[in-house]
């Protein structure tokens, strides 16, 4: 929870997205709903770069700078997920708690939902002495070819 005033509610699509930034006391600008359209559209995870592109392809006059800015907003405040890569950061839209599947021939970061079973999640807390509340799995492999 990123402000312990507001219980965390989960941003399941964009109007949750909007309703958080009005909740939070974010002004939402013309780019700023442009961008939170972008990525709940897109349904995949962006670079600031790709999202400057496409936003600025379909006509929506948005500058270099006004992206960065929005994008560290959204993420800091928790409405956007950002994930920290070696090449750079990416973006997508947030939903429940969820995993990643890194696909290593395409770059692609796809969202799974992945519940581990009771005696998993007990046997990391008897090994480790944490109370787990939440987890996050990261999968890595290449996309299945056609036989």
């Amino acid at each position: 929870m990123t402000n312990d005033t507001i219980p965390a509610k989960s941003i399941r699509c964009l109007e949750d997205a909007l309703d958080r930034c009005q909740t939070l006391g974010m002004r939402l600008s013309r780019q700023r709903r442009y961008i939170l359209e972008l990525l709940w559209d897109a349904q995949e995870h962006l670079s600031a770069r790709e999202i400057y592109d496409r936003l600025n392809q379909q006509g929506k006059d948005i500058g270099h700078t006004s992206v960065y800015q929005n994008l560290e907003a959204l993420s800091g405040q928790g409405i956007i997920e950002c994930i920290e890569r070696s090449d750079g950061r990416l973006y997508g839209n947030i939903s429940d708690s969820h995993s990643h599947v890194n696909c290593l021939d395409t770059n692609q970061i796809l969202d799974v939902h992945v519940e581990l079973p009771e005696a998993i999640i007990q046997q990391i807390e008897e090994q480790t002495g944490v109370r787990i509340t939440d987890y996050h799995i990261n999968f890595y492999g290449y996309r299945k070819t056609a036989s």
